[in-house]
């Protein structure tokens, strides 16, 4: 339940390390300041006011023809403004505190029951900045009103302020640091997604900690040798399809020099299976090779592929919809398409060919009304060179490279194929790639 709450992102994550300890202190050295040092401040200031008022009552009470004077003396030298009136009668209710000044009322309120010791109401409906307390006497209702200044400690409201403000500019200071710090590891994750994709032209150069310019230069290495390799597999495979087509063509010409027969047609045969597995193993093997991503409209791109296919006498349709752009090797979608329309159209007789986008991906569905693929064999026709067909017919199970080629293409890209039932009955394969 906890890992549910915590922030998904490192840059949330981060700022919580660095956030939460600064706010647990500051919310324990706001707790200890109301706590000790605003309470106290406070009590003393009601103190000090009770004290005059207690004074007062006493003063007024051993003299008071000489009432006005103390008054005036009052509110020259300790700025409170008392009034008498005479008879007067405090109500028979309890107080009613602001609740604004909730805590500063009832601290006063306790002080007062201890230091005046006599009947006495705050008046909760004078102004905000005044305080008004009047006092029951033996033949009135001494009035008093004081600003709320004299009773509240200035400290307070600078301690809140300073608290949060400074609060505010370490947060502002750690998510502009954060950010900074982070960039360099976005752009490792964009460059190696992209990457992964096939595009491995984007630069990319050491920036930031030491640890994430020793995880950017450990990725331009890997991305260095995985070019080599690649490099040198498709020299190598160019030099075998070199020797190897050699032999086949002196094969050819011996062949065609020899009367025609039962045995001649079969080791004719046998040559054109040995092209056909060269060029598919090279095919698949060489990938989609160097070619650069470009965007492009995918639907005339789809258009072409069926047109293309009907005129070889497969019986497949587009579904209509509109434009599709996408970021694709044109040649290697083209040939993983293909692929995939060839190899239903061996084994259907009418094949369905629809693209939308989904999820923030591209996906080119193709359905066909044959056989179907066992649920349990799904994986392994991926595989190369495996064939449901267990025949040597290759005008019927072909060479076992289309499947795989056509999941290398889309691996190449960043996606995936994905076999399911389809509808009409057969097989439904999904090309999904990054939109």
């Amino acid at each position: 339940m906890l890992k549910g709450l915590l922030p998904r992102t490192l840059f949330g994550r981060a700022l919580l390390i660095m956030i939460l300890p600064v706010a647990l202190a500051q919310a324990i050295a706001t707790w200890v300041f109301f706590d000790r040092h605003w309470d106290d401040v406070s009590r003393r200031l009601a103190l000090g006011f009770a004290g005059d008022v207690a004074m007062m009552i006493e003063t007024v009470s051993e003299r008071p023809g000489e009432r006005a004077r103390l008054f005036e003396f009052a509110r020259k030298f300790q700025a409170i403004e008392f009034a008498w009136e005479p008879g007067g009668v405090l109500p028979n209710k309890l107080p009613e505190f602001q609740l604004r000044n909730l805590i500063l009322d009832r601290i006063l309120d306790k002080v007062l029951r201890a230091v005046v010791a006599k009947p006495f109401r705050i008046d909760a409906a004078t102004e905000e900045e005044t305080v008004n307390v009047r006092v029951q006497l033996t033949d009135g209702v001494l009035s008093t009103e004081t600003t709320r200044k004299r009773l509240t400690s200035t400290t307070t409201l600078l301690f809140l302020f300073w608290m949060i403000g400074a609060g505010l500019l370490l947060l502002a200071v750690a998510i502009v640091f954060l950010r900074n710090q982070l960039k360099p590891i976005h752009r490792l994750a964009r460059v190696a997604e992209a990457f992964g994709r096939g595009d491995a032209h984007e630069a990319i150069r050491p920036t930031g900690a030491a640890e994430v310019r020793q995880a950017t230069q450990a990725f331009i290495t890997m991305r260095e040798r995985i070019g080599r390799m690649i490099e040198q597999r498709t020299e190598m495979l160019a030099g075998v399809s070199h020797d190897l087509r050699t032999p086949v063509t002196r094969m050819k010409l011996a062949l065609a020099m020899i009367e025609n027969g039962d045995e001649v047609e079969a080791l004719r045969a046998d040559v054109r299976e040995m092209e056909m597995m060269i060029e598919g193993y090279l095919a698949f093997a060489r990938g989609e090779d160097s070619e650069a991503l470009v965007d492009v409209d995918l639907r005339p791109l789809l258009e072409d592929m069926v047109a293309q296919a009907e005129r070889h006498g497969t019986n497949v349709e587009l579904v209509p919809g509109g434009p599709l752009l996408g970021r694709v090797r044109l040649n290697a979608m083209r040939r993983c398409v293909t692929n995939l329309i060839d190899n239903a159209s061996r084994y259907a007789k009418r094949i369905e060919v629809r693209a939308a986008r989904s999820n923030g991906s591209l996906v080119v569905t193709i359905d066909d009304n044959g056989p179907g693929i066992p649920a349990e064999k799904r994986e392994d026709v991926f595989r190369p060179f495996y064939r449901l067909e267990t025949s040597r017919n290759l005008e019927t199970g072909g060479i076992g490279l289309g499947l795989s080629i056509a999941r290398d293409v889309a691996r190449s890209h960043g996606g995936d194929i994905v076999l399911s039932d389809s509808p009409a009955g057969g097989v439904r394969a999904e090309v999904r790639i990054p939109a």
